[in-house]
């Protein structure tokens, strides 16, 4: 479920989303279903598993410490780290971007 997550800045419905569907795998891991009314940190201690916004977290900081690594010629490092500030950006709310979500993990 996390394969490419490192990269995509999440929002806090993706990561409901995967949680949602990481607890429905759980379940039916364990044959357990929602009508046995089984909470769903009985279900993580018996499995041993950490939650998924947790691994979220590891996955996206473990990837920005490969990335800060690389050469500042790398086109990884070039295409992450720069910023375009000749875009003219639509109305509203700006779009979260990787950047900006991995610095609110790092001050976490």
């Amino acid at each position: 479920m996390l394969y490419g997550a490192e990269c995509w800045p999440t929002k806090r419905r993706h990561v409901q989303q995967l949680s949602v569907a990481e607890m429905q795998m759980l379940r039916w891991f364990c044959g357990h279903t929602r009508r046995d009314r089984v909470r769903n940190e009985v279900i993580r201690d018996r499995v041993g598993v950490a939650p998924i916004e947790e691994k979220l977290t590891q996955h996206r900081l473990r990837w920005f410490g490969h990335v800060q690594r690389r050469p500042l010629e790398a086109p990884v490092h070039n295409g992450v780290l720069e910023r375009v500030d000749n875009v003219k950006r639509g109305r509203g709310r700006p779009k979260l971007t990787w950047d900006e979500s991995v610095k609110r993990y790092l001050k976490d």
